[in-house]
């Protein structure tokens, strides 16, 4: 016997029932989408390599040590498989001239990769969902997709989300910043771990977001970006938190708040949360004006956000409010195989007319036994049993009983084949 086939590690399958979850969410998302006109853009899941290199930042954790990245075979050129996917739609309006009739309001949801240790909220192949706003220069526009996914978490009922905001300011400003901050670096060597070390003169900004313990009071003590912003920064900063303001909307400054990605500029914001263990982000986001340029392309304001889907639905398990599994509205029961080409017809009708009907199938012996058909529909979850008993066909009708006690109890009716209008609209009552 050949060995047994596994999936990937930290590449996970996503099976009935859990994958109604997952539709059920998508089909949120969607509508929030549309309630704020953002439209659907799809991108290839591999990417050339270099645009996460030259848009993520050469010294980034992401690509340094987390891409799967790969030589393709035929002609040699390096590809990766996307690890994030702001990269990929610039990438998008870029190539197909998605702005040339002005600004564009986008989103998109898949499967991301990046090669990390497996955990509770953290995988392999993962999956966000984004909105992406290419072409807009105001906080206003900030302001509205901060506002567009706290309107997601009252939506779907969760409690316990707090929005962290900060500005990264602009690249002269980040620039003395990080000068400031290297001196204050070099000048407490003694403290610093072996990752800060190698970080201090590529990425010191990255320290700040350190996770080391013994770091933490160092890090308190680090120069501030904040103070190095001039007065255009500062101001978009301070007309972003008056739109949070005159929404309601709470917020924590935490100015060592500078996400993982070199492209993000002015606004940078995270929604975090305190029951997914360290895995505490469930979204994230902010300006990212200068990476039109960073890939080759004119330059263009834009900002975005992305979820992971996997820690959203981890958080709504958490709390209780997943829906309950689906469940057809009626379960065919069919006595005698010789019906089934009477009731097949039957069956289509009604599902034409929107009833979700399961059909009992026949196995090697036949249907079975009426009491073990009736086993599978109570199993199945259906509010019905449709019974295609020899006396009802003969009468050119089927007998409708309700299953649950909200229906009516164990009452069943007669309804002739004739009238499908008024089987369907007494299978679908609630």
């Amino acid at each position: 016997m050949a060995d047994k086939l596994t999936a990937v590690k930290g590449m996970n399958d996503i099976a009935p029932p859990q994958s109604a979850n997952w539709e059920w969410l998508e089909d949120k998302l969607r509508t929030l989408m549309q309630r704020y006109c953002y439209r659907n853009l799809r991108t290839p899941i591999v990417e050339p390599t270099a645009l996460f290199v030259r848009g993520l930042g050469e010294v980034t954790d992401i690509v340094e040590k987390e891409m799967y990245s790969f030589e393709d075979r035929l002609n040699g050129e390096q590809l990766t498989l996307r690890p994030e996917n702001t990269a990929g739609v610039v990438r998008a309006a870029l190539e197909h001239s998605l702005l040339y009739d002005g600004p564009k309001r986008l989103y998109y949801m898949g499967p991301m990769f990046r090669h990390e240790r497996p955990q509770r909220g953290r995988y392999r192949q993962f999956h966000q969902f984004g909105a992406e706003a290419l072409g807009f220069a105001g906080p206003d526009v900030d302001a509205e997709l901060i506002v567009m996914a706290s309107d997601l978490w009252a939506e779907l009922g969760l409690q316990g989300i707090e929005l962290e905001i900060n500005s990264l300011g602009q690249p002269a400003e980040r620039l003395a910043h990080r000068q400031a901050l290297i001196a204050y670096l070099e000048a407490h060597a003694e403290q610093l771990d072996e990752d800060a070390k190698r970080r201090l003169h590529s990425n010191p900004l990255r320290i700040l977001d350190t996770k080391n313990p013994a770091m933490q009071d160092l890090v308190n003590e680090a120069p501030r970006l904040m103070d190095h912003l001039g007065a255009e920064s500062l101001a978009h900063f301070e007309r972003l938190k008056a739109l949070l303001d005159a929404h309601g909307i709470g917020y924590r400054i935490n100015p060592r708040l500078v996400r993982g990605m070199d492209y993000y500029n002015l606004t940078v914001f995270e929604f975090v949360t305190t029951q997914l263990g360290s895995q505490g982000t469930v979204c994230a986001g902010g300006r990212y004006d200068g990476l039109f340029e960073q890939i080759g392309g004119k330059a263009s304001p834009a900002v975005g956000w992305a979820l992971g889907m996997e820690r959203i639905l981890e958080l709504l398990k958490e709390q209780g409010l997943l829906p309950e599994a689906p469940a057809p509205d009626a379960y065919a029961v069919v006595p005698d195989v010789a019906a089934v080409p009477q009731v097949m017809p039957v069956l289509r009708g009604l599902r034409q007319r929107g009833v979700q009907v399961l059909m009992h199938a026949a196995g090697a012996e036949g249907m079975g036994s009426m009491k073990s058909q009736f086993k599978k529909a109570d199993g199945s979850g259906a509010r019905f049993a449709l019974i295609f008993g020899e006396q009802e066909l003969a009468q050119g009708a089927v007998a409708v009983k309700p299953l649950r006690g909200d229906r009516g109890g164990s009452e069943q009716a007669i309804c002739p084949l004739a009238d499908l209008e008024a089987i369907a609209a007494r299978l679908l009552s609630r």
